[in-house]
């Protein structure tokens, strides 16, 4: 019996033994990731045909509720049977989402929504009487009154990451900020072109005025003659050309949807908040005496135009700069850019040319989603050490674009996300899984070495008890 239990014993040491050798802290309950979840939705639906143009504002989502933390948004437009649909069948021109505030007891609808494709330069407010029918809460700058948005990609959206960095994320619908007698609510805007059939696919997705033959924009102001292209041109449902005899084509409507994926957190003590900033290349601010770098300074032209270089070749590059005075205090965890076709990347940095965040476009090389040959499906994110950036301080946005052809309606916007404090040493979450994790390692040695110590005690008695029993004589033989 004695040498049966011993050996049980021995065994069970041995898996515990295993069992904490095996202890990884990435599996544990210290994983970030356990707190973070993740749900996806689909968008009212969009019927499209060849050549359309979908671009509807779309206001009370489907949307996480309750006061929370985002950590990431990704998108990609589907069919109605939820199969990806390629670029080069619907093109993704752009998405955004807004959070806003409405009365309660007050639709919003597309009509309520301001000019300029929802870019206003008026007051972000419908109002009755003394009260605002709806806010739309804006993000952090510079050009507030026109990119407003909280989050936003184009056909990059399937290859570029948008997680934000622990313990960092965006708080959303802090109720202690909730005007009384409003809700908070999410709208959604999908620029969407079925360039199934069209003569022309790059001219359709750089919505070139030519191909849609209109003269006047959405609100019936006219086109200027020497604008060319751009959102002006590709509104909500205008129409692409499409190449004689295609419009014969069965079956030819579809309904597509535009499924997003959100990830967040419960807000609580341990997320450290980061803003949103948006800064464009097409920013017309200049320094000048007294300048504050406040919002109300700015005017973003939010697109422009490439001009095709003189000479043919590859070296032929368009580069836009611009420096824009930062109006906060604080620190930059996260980067990335958003460019058009033709776009070869961009790049963040300070004035003496140290750099914060350079982020390239990702080309695809096949027909599938998410690798359409001749279309941009990605760009790379930076997430640097925190920079420190402080107010006043004027920072450089670069965007190159390959001007071999020429292109109209590109864009240059730098999304940026900054946090106003580094979180503190025992509040910091990456800070307490390295330390966790030192502190498992060494719990483990530990636990190893008395384990392995035990056992070998163990078999040390065991072994000496063996050696009695079959020694041993009766005394009454």
């Amino acid at each position: 019996m004695a040498r049966c239990g011993g050996r049980s014993l021995i065994s069970s040491l041995l898996l515990l033994l295993v069992a904490l050798l095996t202890i990884s802290p990435s599996h544990g309950f210290l994983k970030t990731e356990k707190k973070i979840k993740s749900a996806s939705f689909l968008s009212p639906k969009l019927v499209m045909n060849p050549g359309s143009v979908a671009n509807p504002f779309l206001f009370d989502i489907d949307f996480p509720r309750g006061h929370i933390g985002i950590k990431g948004f990704d998108a990609e437009v589907v069919d109605q049977d939820g199969n990806p649909v390629p670029l080069h069948e619907t093109y993704l021109h752009h998405w955004v989402v807004q959070p806003y505030y409405v009365r309660k007891g007050f639709k919003l609808s597309q009509r309520d929504m301001p000019r300029n494709h929802g870019f206003s330069r008026q007051d972000n407010a419908r109002h009755l009487g003394s009260k605002p029918d709806y806010i739309l809460v804006r993000n952090g700058g510079l050009c507030r009154n026109t990119v407003r948005h909280f989050f936003g990609l184009g056909s990059e959206t399937r290859k570029t990451s948008t997680h934000v960095p622990d313990p960092y994320a965006i708080e959303i619908d802090n109720p202690e900020e909730t005007p009384n007698g409003y809700e908070f609510k999410w709208l959604l805007n999908i620029h969407a072109i079925d360039t199934r059939g069209v003569v022309d696919k790059s001219g359709c997705t750089e919505c070139r005025c030519n191909l849609y033959n209109v003269t006047i924009d959405e609100y019936g102001r006219a086109i200027k003659p020497d604008y060319k292209g751009g959102l002006y041109c590709c509104y909500d449902k205008t129409q692409c050309l499409v190449r004689n005899g295609f419009d014969s084509v069965e079956e030819k409507t579809r309904t597509l949807y535009l499924k997003y994926t959100v990830r967040w957190v419960d807000w609580d003590s341990s997320v450290v908040p980061a803003k949103v900033y948006i800064l464009d290349v097409t920013d017309s601010w200049e320094p000048s005496q007294g300048s504050t770098g406040d919002s109300q300074e700015h005017f973003c032209h939010v697109e422009y135009e490439v001009k095709p270089c003189k000479t043919n070749g590859d070296g032929c590059v368009d580069v836009k700069k611009k420096s824009l005075m930062m109006p906060f205090n604080g620190y930059i965890v996260y980067g990335v850019a958003h460019q058009h076709a033709g776009g070869i990347g961009a790049a963040l940095y300070r004035e003496d040319g140290e750099g914060i965040c350079t982020s390239m476009t990702k080309y695809g090389n096949g027909d599938e989603p998410g690798n359409e040959a001749g279309y941009i499906v990605g760009m790379s994110s930076c997430y640097p050490e925190p920079v420190k950036v402080t107010s006043g301080e004027t920072l450089t946005l670069e965007f190159n674009y390959s001007s071999a052809v020429g292109h109209t309606g590109v864009m240059g916007l730098f999304y940026i996300l900054v946090a106003q404090q580094l979180p503190e040493p025992e509040s910091s979450l990456p800070a307490l899984f390295q330390a966790h994790e030192k502190d498992v390692s060494f719990l483990s040695f530990l636990a190893a070495t008395v384990v392995v110590a035990v056992v070998v005690l163990i078999a040390a008695v065991v072994y000496r008890r063996q050696k009695r029993e079959d020694g041993y004589q009766s005394l009454s033989t």
